[in-house]
């Protein structure tokens, strides 16, 4: 059977990742009916959005897709395409493996690291709430905040005060903490870590923390722990071979999703899965680096390892084993690989994007 899927081939160096992992996909065999879309600054120019109402309607179609890099503008410009496809579609689970393959140039070459985060979606401060400076001044929250703050002694917010709101539920928390240990049980892991900040925000990270120990006594098969952020932090770069699954907040997510990809070579080894309840979109966790638009110099692991989240996701498990399998061939190998990967970034046998994905395609076995 043919599978739908929307490809958004994103911007900067997000067309060439796209090709690329659409080959070695197509290499496994699996067919894959492919509804090819654009997003990003390239198109915001020609069509004043981002993300045209085409893309959204083939997603809601397909209910699933593979998304290369697309560029979020720093402090100005629209808000995250990313943020908004996980708002339409309720992708409220978003999983981030750092995996361990042989080859990989780090410093943690000699430990066995494995660990799948899963970061709530939809919620905390990424929710988007906010007001500028001196925006929210006559808002009746402005009123309650300064009379919260009177009380405790600290400044109150004015005219060159910006506000963000951070909501989070009983409800968000209970389904990506589920989601977690679901997947832990389904996956024969053997641990899930909740992380929070919950002896500072009692109300918010403490609520995480409540509805994570309450959904952990419904697995008592997996062992549950937890950690505070920071200490978390300094615990995955002294001994991460001894974490398995973390399930966190939003904005925990986002950062400590980059410190374990740090762990297992960087950004161009670290895919990524948005769930929902029912439409998935795949995407790798690195952004479309323009600078490297169109020179077929950039990684494209981690859009290719997102592939292989998505056959999973499609019930192909052989596929995406024989895919990973592939990948995992080429790094040990070393030799078809591109220059973030070299022992010397300057190597002059380093390969291109596309020259890497033919080296993976050709590695894939047949069913």
């Amino acid at each position: 059977m043919a599978h739908e899927v929307t490809l958004i081939m994103g911007d900067g160096v997000g067309p060439d990742l796209a090709e690329a992992a659409k080959n070695c996909i197509d290499a496994t065999g699996v067919q894959i009916n492919w509804d090819i879309q654009e997003a990003g600054v390239d198109v915001m120019e020609r069509t004043g959005t981002p993300i045209p109402e085409s893309t959204l309607e083939s997603v809601r179609r397909t209910k699933c897709a593979l998304k290369a890099p697309i560029t979020t503008p720093v402090g100005t410009g629209f808000r995250s395409i990313n943020v908004h496809l996980r708002h339409e579609f309720g992708l409220y689970a978003c999983i981030r493996p750092c995996k361990y393959y042989s080859g990989v140039r780090t410093l943690y070459e000699k430990v066995p690291i494995d660990i799948v985060i899963f970061r709530e979606n939809t919620e905390d401060l990424y929710i988007g709430i906010e007001f500028e400076k001196g925006q929210a001044k006559t808002a009746d929250l402005i009123s309650y905040i300064n009379s919260i703050a009177e009380g405790r002694k600290i400044a109150t917010p004015g005219e060159e005060t910006g506000i963000t709101i951070k909501p989070m539920s009983v409800s968000g928390s209970e389904k990506i903490v589920k989601a977690a240990f679901e997947y832990a049980r389904g996956n024969k892991r053997k641990k899930v870590t909740s992380v929070h900040k919950a002896n500072i925000m009692k109300h918010t990270d403490g609520l995480f923390l409540e509805i994570s120990r309450e959904v952990a006594k419904q697995y008592p098969d997996i062992e549950f722990e937890d950690r505070i952020v920071d200490n978390m932090s300094m615990q995955l770069v002294q001994n991460p071979n001894l974490y398995d699954v973390l399930v966190m907040p939003n904005l925990y997510g986002d950062i400590l999703s980059d410190l374990c990809a740090g762990l297992v070579g960087g950004l161009g080894m670290a895919p990524g899965a948005n769930i929902g309840q029912d439409c998935a979109v795949f995407e790798a966790t690195h952004g479309s680096a323009p600078k490297y638009k169109g020179l077929n110099k950039v990684n494209p692991t981690a859009v290719i390892l997102s592939g292989m989240l998505m056959l999973r996701h499609l019930k192909e498990f052989s596929a995406a084993d024989r895919l990973e399998e592939a990948v995992a061939a080429v790094i040990a190998e070393g030799k078809d690989v591109t220059y973030d990967m070299k022992r010397d970034r300057h190597d002059p046998s380093a390969v291109g994007t596309r020259e890497m994905a033919e080296a993976i395609c050709k590695k894939i076995k047949k069913p």
